[in-house]
């Protein structure tokens, strides 16, 4: 109850003190010819504005490079998201294209005006594909990545007010994923201060034990997972045997080297573990929101029904018991009984989770949705 009246005070906070820009499709000279100019009206209401990130929609958000790799320019006041030839540029937030032209310096260069007072910066373009007044959406293509030093990148910033700040302050640069939270922008003489209010959203709220008490449906967001909440259940494999097919393959088969560790894909409790028909030596986890794990054909099981396990723990060891015909783990996943091919939670060949929304029907149902 304390932490819903907070998130209510905060809000309200918000709604007070907030600075939203009426964002236009028509700009000054100075503000179509520079990258770092003032943004005009920001603080004419305060010395201080607040951005709410916590509520931003999983559509309302974008990584520039979702499948790029990011690193801290010199300075720490830039990205450098690396990526492959023709990869597509997007865009961070809705908003509005302040700027979109050459400099010697930067490349093909555009800049974004937000509605929650940001602006966004993409450098280093092979192509813009925006033009000045053009309203973007989260997730759009506005240019295509250009190189340098025979490097594929683009340097992304984000300012306030024509002052930049360290872009991890918005983002986490491994997981690609936006900070929620509150940030309040202070004018001080010539710069801005930037403060922070995390409030990152438990795993127990995004990841609920039963989230169908008093809704048929439930949204998970994956992306929104800490790394502690998943693991992959065997870690360094490959897939030598894919879900489905001619003969119907339950689960997938996954495989490293005998006796490996098999580790469990989220928290949960065992609910079986011991010799199961072909499974061999077989594990059943129950999770959050409804899914089940089960891991088959182990040499040994190294935990018992009943035991509470976390994402992560090892459970067992690769063997070839039961139907098998080489040390592996086969692996199924369950949503309210149902049998679904481990792919809706996994991308295999990266050994992580897939970067989906997850609509979730007490019924059963599944519905996956792209996150941008």
């Amino acid at each position: 109850m304390q932490k819903y009246l907070f998130r209510l005070f905060a809000a309200a906070m918000l709604f007070i003190g907030c600075s939203f820009l009426p964002v236009k499709n028509t700009f000054t000279g100075a503000e179509m010819q520079s990258i770092s100019v003032p943004t005009p009206g920001l603080f004419d209401r305060s010395d201080a504005i607040r951005i709410d990130l916590f509520h931003t929609n999983a559509d309302d958000y974008c990584f520039p490079l979702p499948v790029g790799k990011a690193m801290m320019a010199k300075g720490n006041d830039a990205l450098e998201i690396q990526t492959t030839q023709g990869d597509a540029v997007k865009a961070m937030f809705a908003g509005t294209v302040r700027l979109s032209k050459n400099y010697p310096s930067y490349g093909n260069t555009i800049v974004i005006r937000h509605e929650n007072g940001l602006e966004t910066v993409y450098s280093n373009n092979a192509q813009n594909l925006v033009k000045v007044g053009d309203e973007v959406k989260a997730g759009q293509t506005i240019a295509i990545v250009g190189s340098n030093d025979s490097r594929y990148y683009c340097l992304f910033a984000v300012m306030i007010d024509g002052r930049r700040i360290n872009p991890s302050t918005l983002v986490e640069l491994n997981s690609h994923r936006l900070h929620r939270q509150v940030l309040t922008c202070k004018k001080e003489g010539d710069g801005i201060k930037v403060s922070t209010q995390r409030m990152e959203t438990t795993t127990a709220e995004i990841f609920p034990a039963n989230p169908f008490e008093k809704t048929e449906t439930f949204d998970l967001n994956l992306s929104l997972l800490p790394p502690s909440a998943w693991a992959y259940p065997l870690p360094g494999s490959k897939v030598i045997s894919p879900f489905g097919g001619k003969r119907r393959h339950g689960g997938v088969d996954l495989k490293t080297k005998p006796n490996d560790d098999i580790v469990a894909a989220f928290d949960g409790e065992v609910v079986l573990s011991g010799p199961y028909y072909g499974y061999g030596n077989c594990i059943r986890i129950k999770h959050a929101c409804g899914f089940e794990t089960l891991y088959g054909h182990q040499s040994k099981n190294l935990v018992k029904k009943g035991d509470k396990v976390k994402a992560g723990q090892v459970i067992g060891l690769t063997g070839r018991t039961g139907r098998a015909t080489t040390e592996h783990l086969h692996f199924e996943v369950f949503f309210q009984g149902k049998r679904y091919n481990p792919t809706v939670l996994y991308d295999h060949t990266n050994r992580r989770l897939k970067n989906v929304t997850l609509k979730l029907h007490k019924n059963g149902q599944i519905v996956t949705k792209e996150n941008k």
